[in-house]
């Protein structure tokens, strides 16, 4: 399932990705269109429960086999709850991470089989695929200095360590290279107008925004 008004942001942690999904709505909203918007973990009462547990620093006995069956828990409660749903609808979605997250950290990051992390993707979403997907691309050693800069504590997730993104950007970069009709790879480490104008005019193309 592909449908032409869903799009996903993706990226590791500190990408950036929440500035910009705040400015593409701010500029949709001012036109008239109004996206739903959901996160990944989360989305429905369940998944929101199942990313406690994932991203809770006290359970850093968490095996990656558990990390990954959590997570495609959550998904696939929110496709079917509401994700199809809403597209059936006509519905425009944007989505703050998808299945391409599960592919990048416990796939590449976490080394899990990667053909067994895109069976539990299409078991999850039952196929469905966002029709494009942007890619903040900004360094690990960047994102170290901005989560730095915003003296946030690390969630269990954001404690993988610098060599473990390094593996989750590799991976996203793979992607990118074997779907490049769907990804959009953006140089997440531009000044944050200039990620969102290049942002706005894929938007306006994919959704015939004038």
């Amino acid at each position: 399932m592909n449908y032409r008004n869903f799009i996903s942001f993706e990226g590791i942690d500190a990408c950036g990705k929440t500035t910009q999904i705040r400015l593409l709505m701010d500029r949709l909203h001012a036109r008239g269109i109004h996206p739903v918007l959901v996160r990944e973990p989360g989305g429905t009462a369940i998944s929101e429960k199942i990313r406690e547990i994932l991203l809770d620093p006290q359970f850093k006995e968490m095996h990656s086999r558990t990390e990954i069956l959590l997570y495609e828990a959550a998904r696939a409660q929110l496709v079917h709850q509401k994700l199809i749903p809403l597209l059936e609808e006509g519905a425009y979605l944007i989505a703050d991470r998808f299945f391409d997250s599960t592919t990048a950290y416990q796939g590449y990051g976490r080394g899990l089989d990667l053909e067994v992390v895109q069976v539990l993707n299409r078991f999850a979403t039952s196929g469905l695929k966002p029709f494009r997907t942007f890619f903040l691309d900004i360094s690990p050693e960047e994102a170290e200095r901005r989560r730095k800069a915003a003296g946030t504590a690390k969630d269990r997730l954001e404690s993988g360590g610098p060599e473990f993104f390094r593996w989750v950007r590799e991976g996203f970069l793979q992607l990118c290279t074997e779907e490049k009709e769907r990804f959009v790879r953006i140089d997440g480490e531009q000044p944050p107008e200039a990620v969102a104008e290049e942002i706005w005019h894929q938007v306006r193309q994919i959704w015939n925004i004038p």
